[in-house]
């Protein structure tokens, strides 16, 4: 066990910091079993570099399926091919509204204390999915957004661009493991609203290229009734919104929607939060009124770490992976 585990151990004993700990081991107590992992990404956390602990949990198979938003998987590659044009901004949040529009000029997007540039990055990642997307549209073929991607890692399509390290990229090791992702709302994207414009202009003649959110809900539910045959299948939120509520959602509409052969509930659950529940949140809700939708049985694990997400996120993977 290395030194973080061991910081953990022996400090993070109460409230919050207790939860991390518990939480972690059962996790790896998950595993151990048999269990195999779903984790879900929202906010902005492959800007937030997250990849560098999650990229080892997949090659490690800490990690057995991936829900995220659109932002995610792009972002990840994002940094992947121009990390050396991100500008931080520490005192963001005393910046004037002018101070923000000379940002927009100078063409870098601001995410919290972040700026993506623009042409480093988004139109780089453009100008190589586009040829994906205009070739499969002329061959009248289909595919979903992160299979896009996929394609272009594993063909090494990006490599001259690479700023840094592959093995902190989670999306290339996603794509190098073949790791099941689900992408729901992708259009709700930098390239998702790219690949809108592009079927705008003409410049991709069939909308129909890049595949659904419901044809993922269908791919998810292929996927979680073959795998909960052997396993156990976990669910690990980070954050909230479409990342979380759209995969969970899968194992209700197995059972109370197709109907035809039941599925176990997820059998572990935590989520790392900072939304409550007295404003009628969502992403804020207790583990057990997941119980009531047929989400969580009374036996699953359950586990809520109200606190931030880029601090928590990797003190429980370096626990996880023993670092």
């Amino acid at each position: 066990m290395g030194s973080i585990s061991q910081f953990i151990d022996r400090h993070f004993r109460h409230f919050n910091a207790a939860v991390l700990k518990d939480a972690a081991e059962a996790y790896i107590a998950h595993l151990d079993r048999g269990g195999k992992m779903m984790i879900t990404l929202a906010g902005a956390m492959s800007t937030a570099e997250l990849g560098v602990s999650l990229a080892e949990m997949i090659r490690r198979g800490k990690v057995h399926a991936v829900t995220c938003t659109g932002a995610n998987m792009e972002e990840d590659l994002f940094n992947l091919v121009a990390r050396s044009k991100y500008e931080r901004i520490p005192n963001y949040r005393e910046l004037s509204p002018q101070q923000e529009e000379e940002l927009l000029r100078r063409h870098l997007n601001r995410v919290t204390d972040t700026c993506i540039p623009e042409e480093e990055a988004m139109r780089r990642i453009e100008g190589v999915v586009l040829d994906e997307w205009a070739a499969a549209s002329k061959n009248n073929e289909r595919k979903f957004p992160h299979e896009f991607l996929y394609k272009i890692l594993r063909e090494c399509r990006l490599k001259r661009f690479y700023e840094i390290d592959p093995a902190d990229s989670w999306m290339m090791g996603a794509a190098q493991n073949n790791l099941p992702l689900f992408v729901p709302g992708w259009e709700d994207s930098t390239l998702g609203n790219i690949f809108a414009a592009r079927c705008v202009t003409g410049a991709i003649g069939n909308v129909q290229t890049v595949r659904s959110g419901i044809e993922y809900m269908i791919e998810l539910a292929g996927w979680y009734r073959r795998e909960s045959e052997n396993a156990s299948i976990g669910f690990f939120q980070i954050g909230g919104g479409i990342a979380g509520d759209f995969p969970i959602c899968v194992v209700p509409m197995l059972n109370q929607d197709v109907v035809s052969t039941p599925v176990p509930e997820w059998g572990y659950f935590c989520q790392i939060s900072d939304s409550t529940t007295s404003f009628g949140s969502y992403s804020g809700a207790v583990p057990n009124e997941k119980i009531t939708w047929g989400k969580l049985s009374v036996d699953t694990p359950r586990f809520v770490i109200e606190s931030d997400a880029t601090i928590v996120a990797p003190l429980m993977f370096a626990k996880i992976l023993g670092w």
